[in-house]
């Protein structure tokens, strides 16, 4: 599993951090920190934050495979 936070749009709200703490911390009060290549044990919870975060700047998948992100409302509609 790789991650790939966009750190422009990630608004430091945390709930990754409460999601996957093994993943996802703060360093200092806004300053995201996170495990690129986090281990398959925390799967579950990588998914739960990817989920949880409210401007839905997580993107997972599997090494090798291409990231695939979450569908913002708006998007995909013609």
């Amino acid at each position: 599993m790789r991650l790939v936070v966009d750190l422009n749009r990630c608004q430091s709200y945390g709930q990754c951090v409460f999601a996957a703490p093994e993943v996802f911390r703060f360093r200092g009060e806004e300053s995201l920190e996170y495990d690129h290549v986090p281990d398959e044990t925390n799967r579950e919870d990588v998914q739960r934050a990817v989920a949880a975060c409210p401007v839905q700047a997580i993107r997972s998948d599997r090494v090798g495979e291409h990231a695939v992100a979450p569908a913002r409302q708006g998007e995909g509609r013609s």
